[in-house]
């Protein structure tokens, strides 16, 4: 494959999730010409003890925005409500549309097993979607629905959040991206979502949004023995391709 011929949708819960957990690869992708699309299920509308739903997603929207911005991808909601993110069969048309009109080659999302719903119910759905894509007789319901794809895209995992699962322990993954030239770059996206910042900070006692993003990444980057590392895990059920372009594109 030529990078510069190549889609690459990253899609995951809510405004910040892709910036804090796979930004610098994205950012690695763009620098070889690949066409970035990041997408959001939620608009973060429960993310205040201030604003109303309307507001706060209208105001972390545009952070997301923002952080799209230099990234140098298009960014899309999917309009989701936080916290209420299931799995079934509408959800699943709306996931494959967005799929559908991306036509990547690559999706990069939510891990099976994360510290919340809304992250294990994204992973699912956009799984089932990069299936379903590929299937004409599948119909999406849309008023203006695109085409079915050609093929199943690649399909990968970022980390769960610390890496652990439910009980605390480490979960496995499959390799690390070295993101050190790209890593101040990934901070200044995930900077835009003050809004965030402050939520976690009120609701739970985290005032380490930073910080903690450039920590667990040096602890990633330690285990292949450079500044800043970010996690993977390949899908490679049947029929999902086997072979791993995105370690491929990205040699450490």
């Amino acid at each position: 494959m030529q990078p510069t011929s190549l889609r690459i949708l990253a899609i995951h819960a809510h405004p910040d999730d892709i910036e804090l957990q796979c930004a610098g690869t994205l950012l690695r992708l763009k620098h070889l010409g690949c066409q970035i699309s990041v997408a959001t299920m939620t608009p973060g509308d429960c993310g205040s003890a201030e604003l109303k739903p309307d507001e706060i997603a209208a105001v972390r929207r545009a952070e997301a925005q923002q952080a799209a911005d230099l990234l140098g991808a298009d960014y899309t909601c999917l309009e989701f409500r936080d916290l209420s993110i299931v799995v079934d069969n509408d959800s699943r048309r709306r996931v494959t549309e967005a799929i559908r009109r991306t036509r990547p080659d690559i999706v990069i999302t939510a891990p099976p097993v994360d510290y919340m719903s809304d992250h294990e119910m994204t992973s699912r759905l956009v799984r089932d979607a990069c299936f379903n894509a590929s299937c004409p007789n599948y119909v999406t319901q849309q008023w203006n629905p695109a085409p079915a794809t050609q093929k199943i895209p690649h399909l990968y995992y970022v980390d769960a959040i610390e890496g652990i699962d439910y009980y605390g322990k480490p979960l496995p993954t499959d390799f690390i991206i070295d993101v050190s030239a790209t890593f101040e770059s990934k901070l200044q996206m995930l900077a835009c979502h003050a809004s965030q910042r402050e939520w976690l900070r009120r609701q739970h006692g985290l005032d380490e949004y930073l910080d903690g993003c450039r920590r667990w990444s040096a602890a990633r980057g330690a285990e292949i023995r450079v500044e800043y590392g970010e996690a993977f895990t390949q899908h490679r059920g049947h029929p999902y391709p086997h072979d791993n372009v995105l370690a491929e594109l990205l040699p450490r």
